[in-house]
C-alpha cells in the first residue's frame, strides 16, 4: 500500500503503521465479488473484443471544434484566417477532421458489432466511405446554418451582427451540433456518435436536441436554456422556439412484456412559421399548423389549426 495519510502536517506511510488490514481487505474482496457477480448481468460493462476501439468523447469534441472552424472560419479555430489563407486552413482542418471522423465511426461500428470474427477491413472501409460523404455534405450544412444565423438575427433586435450570433448565442451552438449530428445519422452512422455530438451542446447550452429530429431551414432558438426536442419531432421552416420549450412524448406504448416500444413516431409536428413561447409544453404526435403561435406556459396535447394562437386563460 502506497497511500499516504496526513497527520499534524506530516505524511505517514500506512505500511509503517501497526494496524490490522485484514478487515478492510476482506471488504474490498467482497465488494469486488459483488460488482462482478451475475447480479448486474454484465450489462453495465463494455466487454472489449480483440482490442476493438471505443468511441472517444475527447476525439468527438475535437471533431466538432474542427467542423465549427470549417463552417465558420475565423470565428472558431485560428482567428488569423483571412481570404488569402482560407484555402490552406480549410484544407488542413478538413484533413484532420476526416481522420478523426472515420476513426470514431469505425469505433462505433466496432461497438455495435459484437462478433469477434467481424471483418475489420470492411468496417474500416465503411467508416471511410461515410466520412467522405460527410465531408462532401459540409457546404450544404453550411448553407442550412446560414439560414439559421439569419433567422436568429432577424428575430432578435438585440443582435448587432452575424458574428455576435456565431460566437455568443447558445441557440446557434446547439443547432450547429444538431445539423452535424443529423447529417451523420442520415448517412447511416449509428445513433451513438450523433448523440454524443448533440450531448456536447446539451452540456454547453442546456439545449437538448435529439439528432433524429427533422428540422427545416431558418430555425431559431432564442435564449434557449431548457429547450427539449424529441427524436421523432418534425419542424418546418421558419420555426422559432423560446427558452424552456418542450417538444416531447405524451406516453410510451409498451409491448407484451411491458417494455417501451422504440422507434415509433411520438413527438410533435410543427409546420412552417410556428412560434412557441417560453416554457410551453407540446406533447404527443400532434400537429401545430402553419403560422400558429403557442403562448408561454401553455400545455398542448391536441392538434392546433393553421393561423391559430393558443394562450393560457388567467
Amino acid at each position: 500500500m502506497t497511500a499516504a495519510l496526513c497527520k499534524g502536517g506530516r505524511f505517514l506511510n500506512p505500511d509503517n503503521m501497526k494496524y490490522d488490514r485484514s478487515e478492510y481487505l476482506t471488504e474490498i474482496k467482497n465488494t469486488v465479488g459483488r460488482l462482478t457477480s451475475q447480479e448486474f448481468d454484465g450489462k453495465l460493462m463494455h466487454q472489449n473484443i480483440n482490442d476493438q476501439p471505443l468511441p472517444s468523447g475527447k476525439s468527438i469534441a475535437e471533431f466538432v471544434e474542427l467542423a465549427r472552424a470549417i463552417i465558420f472560419p475565423g470565428f472558431f479555430g485560428k482567428s488569423s484566417v483571412n481570404q488569402s489563407t482560407l484555402t490552406y486552413h480549410l484544407g488542413v482542418n478538413l484533413e484532420k477532421m476526416y481522420q478523426i471522423l472515420w476513426e470514431q465511426i469505425y469505433a462505433c461500428l466496432c461497438f455495435e458489432n459484437k462478433n469477434p470474427e467481424c471483418d475489420a477491413d470492411l468496417l474500416c472501409n465503411k467508416a471511410m466511405s461515410i466520412s467522405s460523404a460527410f465531408v462532401k455534405s459540409l457546404p450544404d450544412i453550411k448553407l442550412d446554418l446560414r439560414t439559421d444565423v439569419e433567422a436568429i438575427y432577424n428575430g432578435d433586435p438585440a443582435a448587432k451582427n452575424f458574428g455576435e450570433i456565431i460566437l455568443a448565442y447558445p441557440g446557434l451552438r446547439a443547432i450547429v451540433n444538431y445539423r452535424i449530428a443529423h447529417k451523420l445519422l442520415d448517412l447511416g452512422v449509428s445513433v451513438l456518435l450523433p448523440r454524443m455530438i448533440t450531448e456536447l451542446a446539451h452540456r454547453e447550452t442546456g439545449i437538448d436536441i435529439h439528432p433524429g429530429a427533422t428540422i427545416g431551414r431558418y430555425f431559431a432558438i432564442d435564449h434557449g436554456t431548457g429547450v427539449v426536442i424529441g427524436e421523432t419531432c418534425i419542424l418546418g421552416s421558419h420555426v422559432k422556439l423560446y427558452q424552456g420549450v418542450t417538444l416531447g412524448a405524451k406516453s410510451f406504448p409498451t409491448d407484451e412484456n411491458n417494455n417501451p416500444i422504440k422507434g415509433i413516431a411520438r413527438h410533435p409536428i410543427l409546420k412552417d412559421n410556428v412560434v412557441v413561447y417560453a416554457n410551453a409544453t407540446i406533447l404527443g404526435r400532434v400537429t401545430i399548423g402553419e403560422n400558429a403561435v403557442i403562448g408561454g406556459n401553455t400545455w398542448v396535447t391536441v392538434d392546433i389549426p393553421d393561423n391559430t394562437s393558443v394562450f393560457n386563460k388567467k
